[in-house]
Parts: structure tokens; sequence; C-alpha cells
């Protein structure tokens, strides 16, 4: 039985040293949009003390810096993510069939002199506007999501007193002062 501690006792420490093995890996991180600026201010802090290089291709990440987690994150970070489809291959034109006429316009689809019409579409583009990301829904806590394997590696409870640029700022300074300490721990002193 003696034989069995020092065992689970290196489980045990690779366990709790798993997240700073995977918080060390990262150097490219990209950073979800966040109300206030608060992605912005975050992207200055992280640059200025050379903590991660900050992109704006979320292809090129190691980790992804948002606001909230669930379903609307996962399906974001899927749609920056995805490889870009393949294009279909064209049709070769069959000779024997005749080409169609095309409808004559109406007012509605762009006639010559309809105002409407260079308006453009006025459809919604967004595909769902509840996913955008809210600083103040996610009550002030950030997280920093490994890219590929989607787990958290980091996280900071941060919450900014109101929405001023000092105050932005100071929190995001706050937080990128937490990271670098949890990057960079000092050793315990005997």
């Amino acid at each position: 039985m003696t034989s069995m501690k020092p065992v689970l006792l290196f489980l045990a420490c690779t366990g709790l040293l798993a997240p700073a093995a995977e918080l060390a890996g990262v150097h490219k991180v990209y950073l979800m949009p966040m109300p206030h600026g608060m992605d912005q201010f975050l992207a200055n802090r992280l640059t200025n003390q050379h903590l991660f290089e900050v992109v704006t291709d979320p292809k090129l990440a190691d980790a992804v810096f948002t606001d909230h987690l669930g379903e609307g994150f996962e399906a974001k970070l899927e749609d920056l993510t995805a490889p870009p489809p393949k294009p279909e291959p064209k049709a070769k034109p069959n000779p024997d069939s005749e080409p169609k006429a095309k409808p004559a316009p109406t007012a509605s689809s762009g006639a010559p002199g309809n105002p409407m019409a260079a308006m453009g579409d006025t459809v919604n583009k967004l595909s769902n506007p509840a996913m955008n990301s809210s600083f103040g829904r996610g009550q002030g806590t950030l997280f920093l999501v490994n890219a590929k394997s989607k787990q958290v590696v980091w996280s900071v409870y941060a919450p900014a007193k109101d929405s001023s640029a000092k105050e932005m700022d100071r929190t995001a300074s706050a937080i990128v002062s937490r990271l670098s300490k949890d990057l960079n721990p000092t050793p315990k002193q005997k």
C-alpha cells in the first residue's frame, strides 16, 4: 500500500499542473469582441507587456479570450475557425439546351428608377444578436480557451466598476497583471 502513495501523488500533481502547461503553450491569442471596448484595452495591455502575440485572424490563434461560454461562444468560434467551403465544380453547359429568357424587372426587383433598389438588401445579417458578447452579462469573468481542445486554460474574475475608458483600462491592466503572475509564478520562499 505504501508503494501506491508516490504513484497517487504523481498523478495528482500532474493533474494539477496540466492547465499550467496548457497556459504556457499559448503564444498567439484572439480576442472575441467585448462591450465597452474591453477587447481593445486587453489587446493593448497584452501587446505592451509582450505577454502574447495578439492576432486578428482566429485561425492563427492558440487560444481565444472571451467573456462568456456556452453554445453561443462555441458556435461563434466554430464559424471563425472553420475552413472556407470548397468551391463546387462548375457544370458544363449542355449545347442542346436553349438559353432561358430573363424575367422582366419589377418595381421590387431593382428596376431602373426604383429608389428602394439603391438601398440594397435590408435583411438583418446578424445570425443571432444574442450570441454577441456582453462584458456586463458575463459579470466580469474572462476566459482563455484553447482554440483546438476548447478547454478553458485560464480564467479571472475582474469586474469593471463602470464603463469609462479609464476604468476599462484599469481593469484590463489588472487582468493582464494577474495573467502575467500566473504565467511566471515566483518560487515560494522557504
